[in-house]
């Protein structure tokens, strides 16, 4: 009875698995090529995506696309909050993301959406602004291990970032969008990346 019970479980769960992305199909205007676009979604008052989960990673270079729309552009309750960095995909390496890790972070300051390097090395925190970006654009952006650095990259514009590391490939798991620091996000915040 149990065995029949999971049986006619598993396609539910099927269904919710398969549900719980949203994903687009986008015809790229000048390539004709399709690609899978999912869309993450930061509901007010949250710090995490809608979904995130624990994905292994082992890579030498993380490539991805990532598209903003208006929803990106707020403010916080403190002023003094408005420059931290939310942090957008990358990975970690080991166990523990705050000790070696690698991620593109972002935030609307200064009038701007900005996009930065930002990383943890053996412990220690560092980020560096890669460069002022455009809303409802498709913006190429990639992490590459190089020995005991980083090449973080976004639309060919390349910033060198410390790394804990010096292996050829990085081994952790899957870092997701998450807003803050300090503060919640304000208001939902739709990410499109592939």
């Amino acid at each position: 009875m149990l065995l029949q019970r999971i049986f006619w479980m598993i396609p539910s769960i099927g269904l919710i698995l398969l549900t719980a992305c949203q994903k687009e199909i986008q015809i790229d205007p000048v390539a004709g090529n399709t690609t899978d676009t999912t869309l993450f979604t930061i509901k007010k008052g949250n710090h995490f995506c809608d979904q995130s989960r624990v994905k292994a990673v082992t890579t030498s270079q993380m490539d991805f696309t990532v598209r903003f729309n208006a929803s990106a552009i707020y403010t916080t309750l403190d002023p003094a909050n408005q420059a931290d960095i939310n942090k957008l995909w990358g990975f970690s390496e080991g166990n523990d993301h705050q000790f070696n890790s690698a991620r593109i972070g972002w935030a609307y300051h200064n009038g701007a959406l900005r996009l930065y390097a930002y990383v943890y090395d053996k412990g220690v925190r560092s980020h560096q602004e890669i460069t002022p970006v455009s809303l409802n654009t498709n913006i190429p952006c990639s992490i590459k291990l190089s020995g005991d650095t980083y090449l973080i990259s976004e639309n060919g514009m390349t910033v060198t970032m410390p790394r804990g590391l010096n292996t050829p490939q990085a081994n952790g798991y899957q870092l997701f969008p998450y807003f803050g620091g300090d503060e919640t996000a304000p208001q939902d915040i739709s990410l499109h990346i592939q």
